[in-house]
C-alpha cells in the first residue's frame, strides 16, 4: 500500500506533466462532478459549483515551463492511470479540507481565505446543476447528512466505478486518516438506492459542468447602479454633506420598522393568456390563466407580494416542508385574487412553487401566507389548489383543462361520484375535508376529468391532505404469471377502488407531510393456510414534493365487507422502496388460522425467485410467496432472492410473530 500511495501522492516531473494536463482534459467533467459531491453542502449550489471548478483548475502543479508543443493536451491513453490517480488526490485533498479550520480556530468563524482557492468571478448570475427528480432530491439530501469523506467515496465507487482497494489508497493519498470508516459509511448511503445509485449520481443533479443559469436581483443591481452614479455625482461636485450626531428621529426598534416591499410589483406579475393551456406541451401552473374578480386590484396584490417578500410580525405563516420561504423573483405568475368564504385570496407561483395570501374582508382577523413546493407539476398534480378553508370544507380552485369535476366517498367504491358545481372562474363548491382524528366513516376524493383538448377519457382522483395542492391517488394492479411489470394506472377503475377502499383511512396518517402522489401497488396474491381463502399484499407509497417517500406495507384477506381494513404489515420512512428506484419488496407477517395455528406468511414481488426463513425455524420455498409453521415465542428472519441474485431482507425486519 505504500507503494500505491507514494505513486498517487508524488507530484508529476516536467516529463509528465503533459500526461498530467492530458488526462485532467480528459477526466476533467469526472473531477469537477468528484469535488461538487465532496465539498460542504453548507455552501449552496452556486459556490460548490465555482468551488469545484476551481479546485480543478488549480490541481496541476507550478512547474518549469517545457516547450509550448509539449503542453498540447492529447487523447488519454493507458500511460496517464497513474497521472490521473494524483489528480484525483489533489482535487480531494483540496475538497475535504475545503472547511476545515486550523487548530484552535473559533467555531463560528469561517476559515481563513487562504486555505480556499480564489473562485471564478460570475457577475449577475446565479449557477446551479440541473434539477433531478425525486429520487435524486432524496440522495442530495443522504449525501449532504453524510461525511465529506463518504461522499468522496460513494462518487469514486459509482462514477469511476473504483474497486474499494484504490478508493482506499486515495483516500490516504489525500490525507484522510480513516479510510475504513469512510469506506463503511459509503455503504450506509448506497445500501437504499442499491444499484441504481451509480445512475443518480451520474444524473445531471450532481454534474457541476452542466448547470443553469439565473440572474440575481436586478432591480436591486439597477438602485444600485444609480445610487452609485448619484454618489459619484455629488462627489464630483464637492458637495459636503454634514449628520448631526445626535438622532432627532424614534429609536431603531426592529418591531417599528417598516415592512420591506417587495423587489416585484404588481404591474410586472405575469399573467398568461386564457388559452394558452390548451396549445402548449407544457400543461402545469404555468399554463394557469389569471382567474377571480380582483386580478386588477393592485393594492391587494401589493400587499399579497410584500407579505410574501417580509411577513409583518404575528403573521401566521405555513411553509411546507423543504420549502423555501425567499421572496418573489421576476418570474412571479398571478393565479388568481378574488373573495372567497369572507376572505379575500391571492394566488401565485413562482418557478417550483406556490404561495396563497388571504387577508380578512373586515377589520377583525390577521392576513396569513401559506408556500408549499410544486416542482415538475403536470397534468394530474397541478389539477386544482386549495383556495380556501373553512368549517371543515376546502374550496378547490380547479385548472383550466377541467372539464368536470366529482366527489365521491373512498370508502364506498361501488357509490357513483356526485358533480361538484364549480364557478366559471373554477373554484368549486365546499367539499368536506377527510377528519383528522376520530372513527374513519368516510374519506372524500376528488374525481377530475381532462378536456379532450388534451387527453382523451382521463379521469383520476386527488384527495385533501393538508397541503395547497391535492395528492395525486394511483393503482399499480396484482401481476399475474408471466405478465409484464404495470406502471401506476389512475385509481378510477372498480379493481382500483375497491383496493383502496380498504387501505383510505391510512392516508389520514399522511396529513401534513407534503405528500405529492400515493400509489397503491398489489404486489403478490397469496393463499392462505388450511383453505383460508386468498389474500393480497399491498405496497403504498407516499411520495413528497420534497423527494423522500414513505411505504406502508398491507394484507387484504378475503372479508366480509369490502370496507373491511386491510391489516397493517410494516412501514418504512424515506425508502426507495416500492417506487421505480425500489421495484423489489419483500413483506411478512404472522397469521393464525380458524384452527387456532400459527403460521408465517411471507411474500416478494413478481421478480423474486425464492424466499427463505432463518432463525428457531428454517424454511425455503421457490416463487413468492411462502407460509410456515411458527412456534409460539420463535425468533424469525426473513429473506428473498431475485432472480438476478440479489437478497432482500424483509420489510420490517427480523421479529416474532
Amino acid at each position: 500500500m505504500s507503494s500505491a500511495r507514494r505513486r498517487t501522492a508524488a507530484p508529476p516531473s516536467r516529463g509528465t506533466l503533459e500526461r498530467t494536463e492530458a488526462a485532467l482534459v480528459d477526466r476533467y467533467a469526472h473531477l469537477v462532478r468528484l469535488a461538487y459531491l465532496t465539498l460542504p453542502p453548507e455552501l449552496g449550489r452556486h459556490r460548490k459549483v465555482l468551488a469545484a471548478q476551481a479546485l480543478v483548475q488549480r490541481a496541476l502543479p507550478h512547474l518549469p515551463r517545457v516547450p509550448a508543443g509539449g503542453l498540447l493536451p492529447r487523447q488519454r491513453t493507458d500511460g496517464t492511470a497513474a497521472e490521473e490517480d494524483w489528480l484525483r488526490a489533489r482535487v480531494l485533498r483540496s475538497a475535504l479540507a475545503y472547511d476545515r479550520r486550523p487548530r484552535g480556530w473559533p467555531a463560528r468563524v469561517p476559515p481563513p481565505r487562504a486555505l480556499r482557492p480564489r473562485l471564478p468571478v460570475v457577475w449577475g448570475l446565479r449557477l446551479s446543476p440541473h434539477a433531478g427528480g425525486a429520487e435524486e432530491i432524496a440522495l442530495s439530501r443522504a449525501l449532504a447528512q453524510a461525511p465529506p469523506a463518504a461522499r468522496a467515496v460513494l462518487a469514486l465507487r459509482c462514477v469511476d466505478d473504483m474497486p474499494d482497494e484504490r478508493v482506499r489508497e486515495l483516500l490516504l493519498a489525500a490525507g484522510e486518516e480513516d479510510p475504513d470508516a469512510a469506506l463503511a459509511a459509503a455503504e450506509d448511503l448506497r445500501a437504499p438506492a442499491g444499484a441504481d445509485a451509480r445512475t443518480l449520481l451520474r444524473s445531471a443533479e450532481f454534474d457541476a459542468c452542466s448547470v443553469r443559469t439565473r440572474p440575481t436581483d436586478l432591480l436591486r443591481r439597477r438602485r444600485r447602479v444609480r445610487l452609485a452614479g448619484l454618489v459619484a455625482a455629488v462627489t464630483a461636485c464637492g458637495t459636503v454633506l454634514t449628520v448631526s450626531s445626535s438622532p432627532t428621529g424614534p429609536p431603531d426598534d426592529p418591531q417599528a420598522r417598516p415592512v420591506r416591499a417587495a423587489q416585484v410589483t404588481p404591474a410586472q406579475l405575469v399573467r398568461t393568456a386564457s388559452e394558452s393551456w390548451a396549445d402548449t406541451a407544457r400543461v402545469d401552473f404555468t399554463a394557469w390563466p389569471a382567474r377571480g374578480g380582483r386580478t386588477d386590484d393592485g393594492a391587494l396584490l401589493a400587499r399579497a407580494l410584500d407579505t410574501w417578500a417580509a411577513p409583518p410580525p404575528g403573521t401566521p405563516v405555513t411553509r411546507a416542508r423543504a420549502t423555501d420561504l425567499v421572496p418573489p423573483t421576476r418570474g412571479a405568475q398571478l393565479l388568481y385574487a378574488g373573495d372567497v368564504d369572507g376572505r379575500a385570496v391571492v394566488l401565485l407561483h413562482d418557478s417550483d412553487r406556490v404561495v396563497r395570501y388571504s387577508e380578512p374582508l373586515t377589520s377583525s382577523g390577521r392576513p396569513a401566507l401559506e408556500v408549499a413546493r410544486t416542482d415538475d407539476a403536470g397534468v394530474t398534480t397541478a389539477a386544482a389548489l386549495v383556495v380556501a378553508r373553512h368549517d371543515g370544507t376546502v374550496r378547490y380552485l380547479t385548472a383550466p383543462w377541467i372539464a368536470d369535476a366529482q366527489t365521491r366517498d373512498l370508502l364506498r367504491p361501488d357509490t357513483p361520484g356526485r358533480p361538484l358545481p364549480t364557478t366559471k372562474d373554477g373554484v368549486t363548491d365546499p367539499v368536506a375535508a377527510p377528519a383528522s382524528g376520530g372513527a374513519c366513516a368516510g374519506l372524500p376524493v376528488l374525481q377530475l376529468r381532462s378536456s379532450v383538448r388534451i387527453v382523451e377519457k382521463h379521469a383520476f382522483l386527488v384527495t385533501d391532505l393538508g397541503g395547497l395542492a391535492p395528492a395525486h391517488l394511483t393503482y399499480t394492479p396484482s401481476p399475474h404469471t408471466g405478465a409484464p411489470a404495470r406502471q401506476p394506472r389512475e385509481a378510477t377503475g372498480p379493481a382500483a377502488l375497491a383496493a383502496w377502499a380498504r387501505t383510505a383511512c391510512d392516508l389520514r396518517g399522511l396529513r401534513d407531510h407534503g405528500v405529492r402522489a400515493v400509489n397503491l401497488w398489489d404486489f403478490a396474491e397469496q393463499d392462505l393456510p388450511e383453505r383460508g381463502g386468498r389474500a393480497v399484499w399491498s405496497c403504498t407509497r407516499a411520495a413528497t414534493w420534497a423527494g423522500p417517500g414513505d411505504i406502508q406495507v398491507h394484507l387484504r384477506p378475503p372479508a366480509r365487507s369490502a370496507t373491511s381494513p386491510a391489516r397493517l404489515v410494516a412501514r418504512d420512512r424515506s425508502t426507495a422502496a416500492c417506487s421505480r428506484f425500489g421495484q423489489h419488496i419483500v413483506a411478512r407477517t404472522d397469521w393464525t388460522t380458524a384452527s387456532g395455528r400459527r403460521y408465517l406468511l411471507a411474500a416478494g414481488s413478481r421478480d423474486i425467485r425464492e424466499l427463505t426463513v432463518t432463525g428457531d425455524a428454517r424454511a425455503t420455498e421457490n416463487g413468492t410467496t411462502l407460509a410456515v409453521r411458527a412456534p409460539e415465542d420463535a425468533t424469525l428472519s426473513v429473506r428473498g432472492r431475485t432472480k438476478d441474485g440479489a437478497n432482500l431482507r424483509a420489510v420490517g425486519g427480523p421479529r416474532k410473530p
